[in-house]
């Protein structure tokens, strides 16, 4: 079973699932591995690995070399640029920014990245995805030069999903930005689940459980904490993953959401 099948599979199970986004220019191998732990035992179904800025291969291959020799979850690659490539990793996010205004991070990257991947990084499991940046957006936003969606402009919001969708994308991402003082709205998440059959997954602002419930009730598939697990005790991180569990449920089970997501 390939990681994106995987995902589905997490995803039927519990309805929502919960990822863990790490940093490693933030912090270093010693807490990585403490983080990484910390994730699996509160049931993450993955862990992303990225940053917008500083993360270099080598850097990646010594804390997934590390990491991968205690934790049994999949390993994601989320790269900022195309140094953010590692065959430590058991998958990678190949990310389009759709609402970027440089063509470099709609495709320029992704051409550059294409040639390396072939050659050299053959193992990883490729999921393509379409990140849509929203809100205020945080240092993803910055770095990406990114056309920010507000969030009053639902309609455009889910605009850019279904160009996602339409264009074959496995992963919608909305992304509200590291350490956003809003999260995602759950009315547009709602609004776009009736139009949009591909997984969505969600993140930026999500700090406390009652916030991730309410997202994965609205219809997230894949809901992302990065800022909260590297602040807070375990327990929060584990409330949250059971909250996000608990919404998927909640949602399958009232009927509001309970299309599986497709291939």
């Amino acid at each position: 079973m390939g990681v994106y099948e995987y995902l589905l599979e997490e995803i039927r199970r519990h309805g929502s699932i919960h990822l863990t986004l790490l940093d490693p220019d933030k912090i270093d191998i010693e807490k990585f591995i403490e983080l990484s732990r910390n994730a699996e035992r509160s049931g993450s179904s993955a862990i992303m690995v990225g940053g917008s800025l500083g993360v270099n291969e080598r850097l990646l291959d010594d804390y997934l070399e590390a990491a991968k020799k205690e934790v049994k979850i999949p390993f994601i690659l989320f790269p900022g640029n195309i140094a953010g490539l590692s065959n430590k990793a058991d998958a990678l996010f190949y990310l389009s920014v759709l609402n970027s205004l440089d063509p470099y991070y709609i495709i320029g990257a992704q051409v550059q990245a294409s040639i390396l991947i072939a050659k050299r990084y053959r193992s990883l499991d490729i999921i393509p995805m379409a990140y849509i940046i929203v809100g205020e957006g945080g240092a993803a936003g910055y770095v990406s030069n990114a056309r920010m969606l507000p969030f009053e402009r639902d309609d455009i919001i889910i605009a850019y999903a279904l160009a996602a969708k339409y264009l074959g994308f496995s992963v919608i991402y909305l992304e509200a930005g590291s350490g956003a003082k809003e999260p995602m709205r759950p009315s547009i998440i709602a609004k776009m689940k009736k139009l949009v059959d591909k997984p969505v997954m969600v993140g930026g602002g999500i700090r406390t459980p009652e916030v991730a419930y309410s997202i994965a009730l609205a219809g997230a598939d894949m809901v992302v904490t990065g800022t909260v697990v590297e602040e807070s005790p375990s327990m929060i991180l584990s409330d949250i993953v059971n909250a996000v569990h608990k919404g998927g449920m909640d949602r399958i089970g009232s009927d509001l959401g309970n299309k599986e997501p497709k291939q």
